[in-house]
């Protein structure tokens, strides 16, 4: 089973607290990228199509890649690899002032097509690159299975109305959509989760799965509606967690076709909800985004560690 991620790599960078003479952090994120990471530490065939400049930050992300098992396709080099300070709320909530351009003009590397497509955030919604992102998505959608995460960044969006017009596209060339409450309340203001999922599916996707933190998670299949609690754990901070439970869903979906999707029960989305929750908890327990391996995921899955979180 092979997959395919399109989209950004971006620096996260953690100010030092004033005064203390540290140097500020940094951790290898951006969405997609991320996304791309959790598979690889799951032991996934996973090929990330990105952008990232020949620098110290592009060096770092990339071996943090590479160290996971993820295959690296840098479709161009920007002067710059794109960056993100991001600040800490008393909970451990992040919030980002970005410094990015996402330009992409290339396709997928050469070879066969991908089982899997996932495709998300700033990438699949920012011009001039949005463009090709899109293109590639309605090409291999005809041999592959795709995903897609909207992970808002308001910062980022544009208009509001030609926002939610570019999400509801990505939304409709999907098989298995996820966000997160935040997400949409940003997207609708005035509607319910519930009822935002529901007209998602009707625009194509056989899934869609929304986060609520430490309310839990929900999924909604073709034929049922699935809820579940958060996995308690420490919070350290959440990024990256839901990027993790993404990860963690195309993990234990892999295999599964469009038919296969369409045919998932009430006790498979309970089991996929847990799985992606575990993988959450066990982000937001560490500092950045560091989603478990298989090893990690199973023990927590089995009950071994653990204790109070979200996932987002």
């Amino acid at each position: 089973m092979s997959f395919l991620v399109i989209g950004e790599c971006v620096a996260d960078i953690v100010p030092a607290p004033a005064g203390s003479g540290a140097a500020d952090r940094v951790h290898p994120g951006g969405s997609p990228a991320n996304v791309a990471h959790g598979l690889g530490r799951l032991g996934r065939d996973v090929t990330l199509l990105t952008q990232l400049a020949d620098d110290d930050a592009g060096r770092l992300i990339e071996a943090h890649l590479r160290a996971a098992g993820v295959r690296v396709e840098v479709g161009e080099r920007p002067p710059r690899t794109p960056s993100a300070v991001v600040g800490l709320d008393a909970d451990g909530r992040a919030a980002y002032r970005f410094d990015i351009a996402w330009t992409l003009t290339g396709g997928a590397p050469a070879g066969p097509a991908p089982d899997h497509l996932h495709i998300g955030s700033i990438a699949a919604v920012t011009a001039p690159g949005a463009a090709a992102v899109l293109a590639e998505t309605e090409r291999l959608r005809a041999h592959a299975t795709v995903s897609y995460d909207p992970n808002v960044r308001p910062a980022l969006m544009g208009e509001h109305g030609a926002a939610v017009a570019r999400v509801e596209r990505c939304v409709a060339l999907s098989d298995v959509v996820k966000a997160s409450d935040e997400d949409l309340a940003w997207l609708y203001p005035d509607e319910e989760p519930r009822a935002v999922a529901a007209r998602w599916r009707g625009l194509g996707p056989t899934l869609v799965l929304v986060t609520r933190g430490a309310a839990g998670s929900f999924a909604l299949g073709r034929e049922y509606l699935v809820e579940a609690e958060a996995l308690p754990a420490v919070v350290v901070d959440t990024v990256g967690a839901g990027d993790s439970f993404m990860s963690a869903v195309l993990d234990g979906l892999a295999g599964r076709g469009r038919d296969a999707l369409g045919a998932l029960g009430a006790e498979d989305l309970d089991a996929l909800l847990r799985r992606a929750s575990a993988a959450a908890a066990v982000t937001v327990s560490r500092a950045g985004s560091q989603p478990p391996d298989r090893a990690e995921l199973e023990a927590v899955l089995r009950g071994d560690v653990l204790r109070s979180g979200r996932a987002r």
